[in-house]
C-alpha cells in the first residue's frame, strides 16, 4: 500500500486548516478647534433726524436705525457704540459741513424706544458695560440678532448747516 498520496493529502488538509492572523488594527483621531466669531452683518443706515428750524427752546428730535450681528452659536457678545468725539457715555456731537462752522449739535444714543437706556462704548469681551448684550445663534444670515439704535437731539439753536457724525459699532466676544 502506498501511503505517500494519503500522507500528502493529509498534509494539504492540515495546511489548509491553518488559520491566518486577523488584520493589524490601529486608530487615530481627527480633530479641529472651532473658535468664536462675530460680524456686524447689517450695518445700520444713517439716522436722519430730518430738516428742522433753528429754535432757542428745548426740542425733542429722535430717530432710529437697526444693526444686525451674527455670532457663533452660544457665543456671548457685547456691543458698544462710540461717537467720533471719543466719549464712551453715548453722548456725541454732529459737526457742521460749512467751513468755519465750529458748532456741534449734541445727541445721545439709546438702546430702547423710550429713550431711557443710554447706549455707550464701555462694553468689553466679558462685560456689557453701558452697551447691549446678546448671544450668538449662528453665522447664517437667518440667525442674525437685531438691535435697534435710537438717537435724540434736544437742542437745535445752532448756525444753519447740515450736521453729521460717524458712530463706530464694536462687537466684543
Amino acid at each position: 500500500m502506498n501511503t505517500r498520496p494519503i500522507a500528502g493529502l493529509a498534509m494539504t488538509a492540515l495546511l489548509a486548516g491553518v488559520a491566518h492572523a486577523g488584520p493589524a488594527v490601529a486608530t487615530f483621531r481627527i480633530q479641529m478647534t472651532v473658535t468664536s466669531s462675530c460680524a456686524v452683518t447689517l450695518s445700520p443706515t444713517a439716522i436722519d433726524l430730518g430738516t428742522v428750524t433753528t429754535q432757542s427752546s428745548a426740542v425733542n428730535y429722535n430717530g432710529s436705525t437697526t444693526l444686525e450681528v451674527n455670532c457663533s452659536k452660544k457665543t456671548p457678545f457685547y456691543i458698544g457704540l462710540a461717537p467720533s468725539n471719543g466719549k464712551s457715555n453715548g453722548k456725541g456731537a454732529m459737526f457742521g459741513a460749512q467751513a468755519g462752522n465750529g458748532a456741534q449739535v449734541p445727541y445721545t444714543l439709546y438702546s430702547n424706544a423710550a429713550l431711557t437706556k443710554v447706549w455707550g462704548n464701555t462694553a468689553t469681551s466679558t462685560s456689557r458695560g453701558n452697551g447691549v448684550a446678546g448671544t450668538g445663534t449662528g453665522m447664517a444670515a437667518a440667525n442674525a440678532v437685531s438691535f435697534p439704535v435710537y438717537a435724540k437731539v434736544t437742542n437745535v439753536n445752532f448756525m444753519p448747516d447740515r450736521y453729521a457724525d460717524t458712530v463706530t459699532v464694536s462687537v466684543h466676544y
